[in-house]
C-alpha cells in the first residue's frame, strides 16, 4: 500500500522555503499529493517514501535514452574534467552543431540555450529582427515556455461555439496585457483560418510558432497536408516559420517531427531528449536567418554550451543517431498502445489515441478530438479519475489529460506487463468510483 508519509512531511517543510514547496508549479499536485524523488534509473523512480514508479512523465520528456543512462553519465562525468564553463567557446560546440545539422536538414546554423523556453525566446527574437514584424501565430492549445510573449492560452473548458471564438487569456498574473495584441491563435489544421488571420494581420506578424505534435494539448498532430498549407502561406506573407521541437525533437524520428510529417522550418527548436535529462536547448534554422544574431540580433547566457551538457548531448545525439534506440521506444509505445486498447475493448470502454508512439496521447471517447476546441468535448472526467489511482498503483502519468505518455529506450517488457495489468485493475476501480458518484447523483 502506497504512502506518501515522508513526501508529506518534506511538503511542510519545503513550503516554508519555496513557493508551493517545489520549483516549478506544474510539480506541485496538492499539500498532500506533491511527491519528491529519491532517485531514478532507467525508466522507474523511487521517491523518498520508497515507493517504486514506471515512469511516463520521463521529466516531461527528455529521458529519452532513461533515467541515469550509463552511456550519457559517464560522457558527462569526463566533461567534468573540462572545467565548465568558460567567458569562450570550445571544440564540442561544433561537434555537436554538426551532428545536428547531418540529423535536422533545416538546422543549417545552430545556437545553444539551456531550456526550452530560452530557445523559443531566441528563435521569436531572430524572427522579429529578421521580419522586421513584432507579432505571432500559435496554435490554440499550444505551449511554447514560460515567457511573457507565450503565456496566453485559449479558454475552452467552459467555451460555447455559440459565443463566437473562445476568449484568450494571460496564462497566470503579471504577464504583460500590451503584448496581448502581438499574440494571435488559430485552430490545429485549418489553413483557412489562418490565411483569414495572415490576410488581415500580415503586416504585423512575423512569426508563425507551431508544434506540429502538441506536447501540451494531448499530441494532437498536424497533418502533412496542413504543414504543407502553413509552409506556403509563410512563403506568401512573408512570415517566418518557427516549428518547436522542445519535445518532438529527436523523439519522434532521428529528424524529429520536420522529417516525420514532411516540413522544413525556417527557424526550429529543439531541447529535452538531446541531452537526455542535461539541460540544453537549440534554436537553429536557415542560415541567411541565423546570421541576425550577432549581426543585431544578442544572444547568449552565461551557462550556455555548458562542457557537461555538450557532452551528454553529443553522448545521447550519437546514440538516437547510430543505433535502433527510437525503434525500440517506438515499438514500445506501439505494443503499450495495443496493450492498453485491448483492455479498454473488453471493457467495452470506448478510447482512441493520437501522437506518436513515442509520446502516445489517450482520450476516452470513440473518435479523438481534432483540435483544442473539440478536446472540451472529450470525456476527460474518466482520465482525471483514473490518473490518481495509477500512481497509487506505482504507474506515474500526467496527472492533466491534456499530457503525453512518454516512453523512453529503458522501457521493457516487464515494464510492459506490469503497466497493463496495473492500468486494467485502475480502470476497473475508476469505473466503480464513477457509477458510485452517478448514483449518489441521483439521489440527492
Amino acid at each position: 500500500m502506497r504512502t506518501l508519509k515522508k513526501s508529506n512531511q518534506h511538503f511542510q517543510k519545503a513550503v516554508k522555503k519555496l513557493p508551493l514547496g517545489v520549483s516549478s508549479n506544474f510539480r506541485y499536485w496538492g499539500d498532500d499529493k506533491t511527491i519528491y524523488v529519491k532517485r531514478g534509473k532507467g525508466g522507474r523512480i523511487w521517491d523518498i517514501d520508497d515507493n517504486e514508479y514506471i515512469d511516463y512523465r520521463l521529466g516531461y520528456g527528455p529521458a529519452i535514452l532513461g533515467y541515469a543512462d550509463d552511456r550519457v553519465d559517464q560522457a558527462a562525468r569526463e566533461a567534468m574534467e573540462v572545467g565548465g564553463v568558460f567567458a569562450l567557446g570550445t571544440e564540442m560546440e561544433y561537434e555537436v552543431a554538426s551532428r545536428i545539422r547531418r540529423m535536422v536538414p533545416a538546422a543549417e546554423l545552430v545556437r545553444f540555450s539551456n531550456s526550452g523556453t530560452e530557445a523559443v525566446m531566441a528563435a521569436l527574437r531572430i524572427a522579429r529582427a529578421f521580419s522586421s514584424k513584432d507579432g505571432h501565430i500559435i496554435l490554440e492549445g499550444g505551449y511554447h515556455g514560460v515567457f511573457n510573449e507565450v503565456l496566453w492560452y485559449t479558454e475552452v473548458e467552459d467555451w460555447n461555439p455559440k459565443d463566437g471564438a473562445p476568449e484568450v487569456h494571460p496564462y497566470g498574473d503579471g504577464v504583460p496585457q500590451i503584448l496581448k495584441p502581438l499574440f494571435h491563435t488559430v485552430p490545429l489544421n485549418d489553413a483557412n483560418v489562418l490565411e483569414d488571420v495572415l490576410k488581415k494581420h500580415h503586416q504585423d506578424i512575423g512569426a508563425f510558432l507551431i508544434e506540429a505534435i502538441m506536447g501540451n494539448c494531448c499530441s494532437l498532430t498536424a497533418t502533412s497536408d496542413y504543414l504543407q498549407d502553413a509552409r506556403a502561406l509563410c512563403d506568401k506573407y512573408d512570415v517566418v516559420m518557427i516549428v518547436d521541437e522542445v519535445k518532438t525533437g529527436f523523439r519522434v524520428a532521428k529528424g524529429g517531427v520536420q522529417e516525420l510529417l514532411g516540413v522544413k522550418a525556417d527557424l526550429c527548436t529543439f531541447a529535452k531528449a538531446m541531452g537526455n535529462g542535461y539541460p540544453i536547448s537549440v534554436v537553429a534554422g536557415r542560415e541567411d536567418i541565423m546570421r541576425t544574431v550577432g549581426d543585431g540580433v544578442v544572444h547568449g547566457g552565461t551557462y550556455t554550451a555548458h562542457a557537461v551538457s555538450l557532452a551528454a548531448a553529443n553522448k545521447t545525439l550519437e546514440i538516437l543517431e547510430e543505433t535502433d534506440a527510437l525503434k525500440t521506444i517506438e515499438r514500445y509505445g506501439s505494443d503499450l498502445r495495443d496493450g492498453l486498447s485491448k483492455i479498454l475493448n473488453a471493457k467495452g470502454i470506448e478510447h482512441s489515441f493520437v501522437g506518436h508512439p513515442s509520446m502516445l496521447g489517450v482520450f476516452f471517447s470513440a473518435e479523438p478530438p481534432e483540435d483544442y476546441r473539440a478536446w472540451a468535448n472529450t470525456d476527460y472526467a474518466f482520465y482525471d479519475t483514473m490518473a490518481p489511482e495509477l500512481h497509487k498503483l506505482g504507474i506515474l502519468v500526467e496527472p492533466d489529460s491534456r499530457e503525453p505518455w512518454f516512453m523512453c529506450e529503458a522501457h521493457d517488457v516487464e515494464s510492459l506487463r506490469e503497466t497493463l495489468d496495473k492500468f486494467e485493475r485502475a480502470v476497473d476501480i475508476t469505473l466503480r468510483k464513477l457509477s458510485a458518484d452517478k448514483m449518489t447523483t441521483k439521489t440527492a
